[in-house]
């Protein structure tokens, strides 16, 4: 990386390769008269098949995302055409060149008005795109009191260093494509789907990929695009997102507001919660579908709660529709739960850790909405103890959170070893894109074989080379990817035995072996973690964040100085959820945030001092890993938003928290 050696999608030069244009609607909500020039859905017209975190692919009765927009445009920046060119400017000259004709009409963007107006998409009746109860109603006969509020956490884009691209070349009978991404057999199904063809006609092969954070496991129409004007053309066809793109047509995380009421005792025993959560799923259905009922079902996180009901709706409005971004329903879940902690511990004047400690669970228990949870609250006074919260409290304005990290663990995941000519390479189904996958791989193989970690390469993910894979999402890949490596690699080491008598390193190297296989796992596996940070905020009301501590329990540490990286890295993003990032619109419909720095990131003069530890309680799995990847953006926006609460005097309910809300009076 640091010499330049590795290959990113951009950096793919093909004989002949086009550069791929999209036009895209200036429109949140248009009528299309007449499309003249390029290619559009004249051409294809498709439903894009969302393979990816999540979904299924399956066909839904749902309006599912087109490949270009047909007889309306139902976002800003929707694909209404695309046309391609010897060279980037030329095709982006191309593209001024294609005329659309549209009628614009009055667009849905906020969730509170998708509630109140005319269906955007006529035949779902509303503009409610899925609803679902979790848990069940109850009344509450104990003597108590209930505190309500309200919360709203801004639509974030993913904004990895790289954006999206990819390069599609079509031989007259088979495709391939280069690709940025997270899974490289969820884009093979996705584009099979979407262009109705055998999914034996299509490679896939990863790149090496600068960033996703859930942006890139599954499809989107310009992978489609590329794909069909390859076929169309006889020609490799390249297509790069720029930034702008990136802002007002990817798939963005969060959108998700919360309307919450909790019971309690006086004693701060929480003895019920119930509420509403409500996603602005954007114009089309696809993972937004599920994600309201997802962070339902996770809202009660680490504590003991054995009263809930939520209704959980996703409402269509003329915005990308939501996507998967770094933690993907944990955060907000987790934002929710916590934040109505303090306010209680506030009206109770009770220490918020305290409030904690009366509601961690203390044995392992099934909560009301069906989410299975071990004891809780001894990983709770671990913390406390190892983050110094009780002796910090009283001199800086500290905030403290405490969450429950369910990780994507039960889909299993697919793997191949294959030994040749003394050398060990191995593909995998899920996908770095900066996590250090290589490092793991590389620890636990030469751990397992006996053998020298520079006889092991982490080779590109390619669907080619490996039968079946999932995908790198959800915390999961240290534990089910390694999982998969350590089976396959003790199947090869059974065979040695059989033949050999016995197992050893030289009888590895001398001879030949090749395990795929898709290693399943149908269980769940929750860690805890939490998050201590401390802020001040000046009289402009721009937060100086001080210092962030974390103490995740990890299971065991595969590569330390990975486990610190991931830890820092995710809270950055923890800190740019609740301070920078957000996507802005104007009522018209306009992108307010049409560049990186108005949508928002923490710059290096705003990172905290670091205090990073982490516990050690091995899991289930041979290799006695647990999740990770996704911790920081789940405790830290909360711990961070109690912070700016004790040093502003302000109750903080929306993120981003903007200087303005912190010095109005």
């Amino acid at each position: 990386m640091v010499t330049g050696r590795m290959q990113y999608v951009d950096d793919i030069a093909l004989k002949d390769m086009l550069h791929l244009s999209i036009v895209r609607s200036p429109y949140s909500f248009a009528r299309i008269n007449s499309i003249s020039g390029g290619i559009s859905w004249k051409d294809l017209d498709s439903q894009v098949r969302s393979f990816g975190e999540g979904e299924t692919g399956e066909a839904s009765d749902k309006p599912l995302e087109t490949v270009f927009a047909r007889t309306h445009a139902h976002f800003a920046g929707q694909a209404v055409a695309a046309v391609v060119g010897k060279s980037m400017d030329e095709s982006l000259d191309l593209a001024d060149s294609v005329e659309v004709d549209y009628d614009p009409l009055k667009p849905v963007m906020s969730i509170e008005a998708a509630l109140e107006s005319p269906p955007v998409h006529e035949k779902l009746g509303s503009n409610i795109l899925s609803r679902r109860s979790v848990g069940k109603e109850f009344s509450v006969s104990e003597s108590h009191f209930d505190l309500s509020d309200t919360f709203m956490m801004q639509r974030i884009a993913t904004n990895p260093i790289e954006g999206r691209g990819l390069v599609c070349s079509y031989d007259g009978d088979r495709l391939t494509v280069w690709i940025s991404g997270q899974s490289m057999h969820s884009i093979k199904l996705g584009l099979a789907g979407t262009l109705n063809m055998d999914p034996a006609k299509i490679r896939v092969i990863h790149t090496d990929t600068g960033g996703a954070f859930g942006l890139k496991g599954g499809m989107y129409p310009e992978y489609a695009i590329a794909a069909f004007a390859s076929m169309k053309y006889g020609k490799p066809v390249k297509w790069i997102e720029t930034r702008r793109e990136h802002l007002s047509a990817s798939h963005p995380g969060r959108g998700v507001k919360g309307e919450v009421t909790i019971s309690s005792t006086r004693e701060g025993r929480i003895l019920g919660l119930k509420g509403r959560v409500l996603v602005d799923a954007g114009a089309y259905g696809g993972f937004n579908e599920y994600s309201p009922g997802w962070i339902a079902f996770q809202v009660t996180g680490p504590y003991d709660i054995r009263n809930v009901h939520l209704d959980a709706l996703a409402l269509v409005t003329n915005k990308p529709p939501q996507g998967p971004y770094r933690g993907a329903g944990r955060p907000e879940a987790s934002f929710l739960m916590e934040r109505m902690i303090d306010l209680l511990a506030d009206e109770l004047k009770m220490d918020p850790v305290d409030v904690r400690l009366k509601n961690a669970a203390t044995e392992a228990i099934k909560t009301p909405t069906g989410m299975f949870i071990p004891e809780s609250r001894k990983f709770l006074e671990e913390s406390i103890r190892e983050l110094g919260y009780r002796d910090i409290r009283k001199n800086q304005h500290a905030g403290f959170s405490f969450f429950a990290l369910l990780p994507a663990t039960n889909s299993g995941e697919g793997a191949r070893i294959q030994c040749r000519d003394g050398r060990i390479r191995v593909w995998a189904g899920g996908n770095t894109h900066g996590q250090g996958h290589e490092y793991f791989v590389k620890s636990l193989l030469a751990s397992e074989f006996r053998i020298d970690p520079s006889l092991i390469t982490l080779e590109y993910a390619d669907t080619d080379e490996l039968k079946q894979g999932e995908g790198s999402w959800g915390s999961r890949s240290a534990m089910v990817l390694g999982n998969a490596i350590i089976e396959l690699a003790r199947r090869i080491k059974k065979k040695i035995e059989e033949r050999e008598g016995k197992y050893a390193p030289e009888h590895l190297l001398d001879g030949e072996y090749d395990e795929d296989d898709f290693i399943d796992y149908k269980k769940t596996l929750i860690s805890y973690g939490a998050n201590l940070v401390l802020a001040d905020v000046n009289k402009y009301g721009n937060v100086q964040v001080h210092e962030a501590r974390s103490y995740y329990d990890v299971g065991k540490a595969l590569v330390p100085h990975m486990v610190r990286g991931q830890i820092i890295g995710g809270t950055i993003q923890g800190i740019g959820q609740t301070l920078y990032e957000g996507l802005s619109y104007s009522e018209d419909g306009n992108l307010l945030t049409g560049s990186i720095s108005d949508s928002g990131v923490p710059t290096i003069e705003r990172v905290p001092k670091f205090v990073v530890k982490y516990a050690e309680h091995p899991s289930e799995f041979p290799h006695g890993a647990k999740g990770l990847g996704e911790s920081p953006t789940i405790g830290v926006p909360t711990a961070l938003a109690r912070a700016i609460e004790k040093a502003s005097g302000k109750r903080i309910r929306n993120t981003p928290v903007r200087p303005q809300d912190l010095i109005a009076e």
